[in-house]
């Protein structure tokens, strides 16, 4: 089925090489707070975005990424959406699941983070990695029908949209009854001591190993979008007010990380 309104990413032939140089910012550090400046945040950051999630993680992320897609109760044959995908990481994950008779759809709004995901889709080759589109495109205005997806996964997205009540909507919209969304996200812990720790970590270590990267401005985002975003029962709350018939919220990584897995309602 033909998808109005999609730009699947065109690959040049250097594409599997391409960097481009690094953007600096204003040393005045200010809150990103648009769509076109996070856009910009996530093509600065892209050649090096997967290293940054190992080391920062110890490679944790990638735990955490395999727990949310089985939450997205994905299976062999299932057309599935990566959302806010990035380099690619869950999407690879949804396609081990679907197999060669699924079919995956990963969208982003940077297409630097495209860029990586197409040339890891080539050099990480896998018989079923063929049924892996990459597409340009916008979280708030999704270019499919009506229930389309199998299921959907979004990691570290959410957060970062300017319109999460339009967003939820959204991916309500295109998943089928019954089929399930798993957003993994930093948590914004209702705890003192976790909310405490994750600033430290943040301050003392994130930033750190980022300004090594010389892209410690880029990372101070950190801080002001968890203290942004929702805490568990808040993305409960916003999941079920978008149509959701069940939404539940799992802390994960010792209150570090969440998981929202909200459920589509099965119309009788």
């Amino acid at each position: 089925m033909a998808i109005a309104g999609a730009a699947p990413l065109k690959l040049t032939p250097d594409c599997l090489l391409r960097l481009r140089p690094r953007i600096k910012i204003s040393n005045a550090y200010r809150p990103v707070v648009c769509a076109v400046e996070r856009q910009a945040l996530f093509n600065r950051i892209a050649p090096v975005y997967d290293n940054l999630n190992d080391l920062l993680s110890l490679g944790q992320h990638r735990v955490w990424k395999r727990m949310a897609v089985s939450w997205s109760g994905a299976k062999e044959g299932d057309r599935v959406l990566d959302l806010c995908c990035g380099s690619g990481d869950l999407a690879f994950l949804l396609s081990q699941k679907v197999g060669l008779q699924g079919k995956v759809s990963g969208l982003d709004f940077s297409k630097e983070q495209l860029f990586v995901a197409a040339s890891r889709q080539g050099l990480l080759w896998k018989a079923c990695y063929k049924n892996i589109v990459w597409i340009e495109g916008d979280a708030l205005d999704l270019p499919f029908p009506d229930c389309y997806f199998d299921a959907i996964t979004v990691g570290y997205g959410l957060r970062n949209l300017v319109d999460r009540t339009k967003a939820m909507k959204g991916m309500f919209r295109v998943l089928k009854p019954g089929a399930r969304v798993s957003i993994l996200d930093f948590n914004k812990s209702s705890q003192h001591f976790t909310s405490t720790v994750q600033e430290w970590m943040i301050d003392n270590v994130v930033i750190p190993v980022a300004s090594s990267y010389g892209l410690a401005e880029e990372y101070t985002y950190l801080k002001s979008s968890i203290r942004e975003f929702l805490t568990g029962r808040e993305l409960e709350k916003l999941a079920l007010e978008a149509g959701f018939s069940d939404a539940k919220h799992y802390e994960i990584g010792g209150g570090l990380m969440g998981s929202l897995v909200a459920t589509h309602a099965v119309y009788k």
